[in-house]
């Protein structure tokens, strides 16, 4: 018998599973032949001078995969059938010439095929770069903690869920967590956790919008809900924004508007903030023609110089605003939990829309996500980024203002985590972002954002995963070259 077993008694890896290792590679590769007996339990343990129930556990492990069986009286003996065989599929050849027939594309296929759904990070030495958080300043040993709590002993976690809006105690946690950080009036029924801010965008516009459907959007906008947008079929009309948001009189002169898609807390990508009498004058146009409202308030936990202004959510007494979140920003992208706050009488409405979407959130990471909630890690949490990345926006500012003070007007710099610079340059945005490459710094040009407007000399600069020093070199680089 061609049998060989080496052990690590040092090895991180316990010495059944060393054992498990080699035999299962020993079939794999023939050494062992199925219906071949191996050495038992004693003898092996014996050989090896360790204790037999270590071999046992091996041998338990390689039964319950189905790579040995017993014979009454014989002892034991490799599979006959090995379970690697049964993953194992042999094509059919066939006499006929393969082709690929014209398939033909719905409207919304044919929408989806036109847009450009490209997604580019710079992988430059120095990278504004929009949209991850700091992720090396997440709590991970301690969300691995939590993670562990649920997954050695809640099975009940690993099952399907009868509820299509999300884990009842994360609704419960998200609906608390927004009376106080938000004002956000809502009960736990009111909201539906989805997989990202995406997919509360595209539940939102499958739901109410047809072709031809007008939507009014702040111009420029987020790409992700123009993009959904486009692929439903709707008709897009840019609003404009200034210093103090969206300039609501303009909606005046767009009729019929089905749904208006808003960014109050801090518009992106300018980072202007809604005034509050513009918030209860968008209120009070959308309770007149019956639009309804898209709240996105995806960064609004990162405010550095005054107290945040309500939702529009929390004051909206008329059931016009779906307000939308996620923990994308907060947290780490690839948690893919997000929410949606919906009126009431639209409960019945999501929860199907949910259902039929993806039936439900994964359970665990929802329960992990509530306890970190509920144990006030994330106020903590919240509340040592925004300090981190307050420091950041500093250093980035006064280093703005060192390096390029007469060339620069900077826009949105006391939230979030980027802001918006207008730079006076005599090259296109094209050209400007290429010179800055040469010097290894990566630019994002405002002018992807805009509908219809390519306004030239607006860039967009992401600090949340830059320290210090790399932020005032990026900008001192730039300052050489314009």
């Amino acid at each position: 018998m061609d049998l060989t077993i080496a052990l690590d008694n040092n090895s991180a890896i316990p010495l059944y599973q060393q054992i498990y290792t080699e035999l299962r590679q020993a079939i794999l590769t023939g050494r062992l032949q199925p219906n071949q007996q191996i050495p038992s339990t004693r003898w092996l343990a014996k050989s090896l001078g360790i204790s037999r129930s270590t071999v046992s556990q091996s041998y338990e492990q390689l039964f319950s995969e189905g790579y040995l069986q017993t014979k009454t009286g014989s002892g034991t003996f490799v599979s006959e059938k090995l379970p690697d065989d049964l993953l194992i599929t042999q094509p059919i050849k066939s006499k006929y010439q393969s082709t690929s027939p014209q398939v033909e594309l719905s409207t919304y296929g044919n929408n989806v095929k036109s847009a450009n759904l490209s997604i580019t990070y710079s992988d430059l030495p120095i990278s504004f770069n929009y949209g991850r958080p700091a992720l090396d300043r997440f709590p991970l040993k301690l969300w691995r903690k939590l993670l562990s709590r649920h997954c050695e002993s809640n099975l009940d976690l690993l099952d399907y869920s009868l509820e299509p809006r999300g884990h009842q105690p994360l609704r419960e946690a998200i609906a608390s967590y927004l009376s106080c950080s938000r004002a956000v009036q809502c009960s736990p029924e009111q909201v539906i956790i989805t997989s990202g801010s995406q997919q509360a965008i595209n539940l939102v516009t499958r739901l109410f919008i047809n072709p031809g459907d007008t939507i009014a959007l702040e111009e420029p906008c987020y790409q992700g809900a123009r993009n959904i947008f486009q692929a439903q079929g709707a008709k897009l009309i840019p609003v404009e924004v200034d210093t103090s948001g969206l300039i609501v009189e303009q909606l005046a002169n767009i009729s019929p508007v089905k749904l208006i898609y808003v960014t109050p807390s801090h518009q992106f990508p300018t980072g202007a903030v809604l005034s509050l009498p513009r918030r209860l004058e968008l209120l009070r146009w959308a309770k007149e023609t019956g639009a309804i409202i898209i709240e996105d308030d995806y960064d609004s936990e990162y405010r550095y110089s005054s107290r945040p202004i309500p939702a529009l959510q929390g004051l909206d007494h008329h059931h016009s605003v779906i307000y939308m979140g996620t923990f994308s920003k907060v947290l780490f992208p690839s948690l893919r939990i997000g929410y949606l706050v919906v009126p009431e009488n639209l409960q019945s409405i999501f929860t199907r829309a949910k259902w039929l979407c993806d039936r439900q959130s994964p359970l665990i990471e929802q329960q992990v996500l509530t306890d970190f909630i509920n144990e006030g890690h994330l106020a903590r949490h919240i509340r040592k980024m925004r300090n981190l990345y307050n420091q950041r926006r500093q250093a980035l500012v006064a280093a703005l203002k060192q390096y390029l003070a007469e060339k620069v007007t900077i826009l949105g710099e006391n939230a979030g985590i980027h802001l918006t610079i207008t730079l006076k340059t005599n090259f296109s945005d094209r050209e400007a972002i290429d010179r800055a490459a040469q010097v290894g710094v990566g630019l994002t040009s405002l002018s992807k954002y805009y509908l219809q407007a390519k306004n030239q000399g607006e860039f967009l600069l992401g600090y949340s995963e830059l320290d210090e020093l790399q932020i005032k070199e990026g900008i001192r680089r730039l300052a050489l070259i314009f």
